[in-house]
Order: C-alpha cells, then structure tokens, then sequence
C-alpha cells in the first residue's frame, strides 16, 4: 500500500472555478427568466444586436458566438415566432440580413429588461459602491489581461461572447 500524497497547499483563491460558477448560475437564471417570455439567451442577442444596425446571419453568429448550424436554428425558431426575417440587404445586393418585425422589436425590449434585471439581481448583493467597484474590475479584466484566449491544441478555448 502506498502512502497518500498531501494535496499541494492553495495559497489563492480558484479564480477559474469562482469565474466558471458564477457565470454557470448567472446563464441560468437568464435562461429560465427568458424561457417566461418563450425566448432563449441566443435569441435575445440576435433580435438585440439586429436591431442596433442591418447585420447579416454571419455577423450576428460572430457576435453571438454561434456556430453557423445553431445560428440558423435560432433565426428559424425568430422567424417561426414572428419576431424576425430574413431580407437582401439595402447596401449589399448578395447579402442578406436578419430584420426584426414590430413584433420583435416590442419583444427585444421586453427581453432587455429581462436581462438588466436579472444583472442588477446578481449584483444587488453588492454594497452601491462595491458593485461599482467589481463592474470596473471585471470589465478591466475583460478587456485587458484576459480579453484574448491562449490556443491550446489539446482543448481548444470556446470564444467568449463578444460585445456589438
């Protein structure tokens, strides 16, 4: 039998798990309050992001971080509900973009303050100035020292989401 190994000693917080758990619980409190309007996290972002300026399906998946199969899925289940459609583009005869219907407008809003709330839930059990404080560092390390993912060949990094 041979002697147990003592675990090495943490001397900082996990910094991946405090990130990853908070992200998962977040993700899914999104999904069940969008899911009470019939929309998905996914479909937010396109009617969103497609409402901001004429955007083709691809620049909406890049946005989304979707692959194109679930880009299309998602475009169909907008076009099912009537929320968007898919049209030539004014500027690009060859391109076509995703147009949201009125329907779709008046949902996007809905959904915005769908999501605000569900954000200022999440940081509501931060003192008003910590909350400011946390925004600022976290948006720091977004856009600085962990705003760009290192390739690895044995576990390719998933792209984070990124801002339109």
């Amino acid at each position: 039998m041979t002697a147990m190994t003592p675990a090495p000693t943490r001397t900082r917080p996990d910094l991946s798990y405090l990130l990853d758990h908070t992200s998962h619980v977040l993700r899914t409190r999104m999904a069940a309050a969008l899911a009470e309007i019939g929309l998905t996290a996914r479909m937010h972002c396109v009617l969103v992001h497609a409402l901001e300026e004429e955007r083709t399906q691809n620049q909406l998946a890049e946005i989304g971080d979707m692959d194109k199969t679930t880009m299309v899925v998602t475009v169909d289940a907008l076009e099912k509900a009537g929320l968007a459609e898919r049209r030539p583009s004014r500027t690009d005869r060859r391109a076509r973009i995703i147009a949201v219907t009125k329907k779709g407008a008046k949902v996007a809003a809905r959904s915005q303050e769908i999501v605000d709330g569900v954000h200022e839930e999440a940081l509501a059990s931060f003192a008003p100035d910590d909350r400011e404080l946390f925004l600022r560092l976290i948006t720091h390390l977004a856009a600085g020292h962990l705003s760009t993912p290192v390739p690895s060949p044995a576990t390719p990094a998933r792209r984070a989401r990124q801002r339109g």
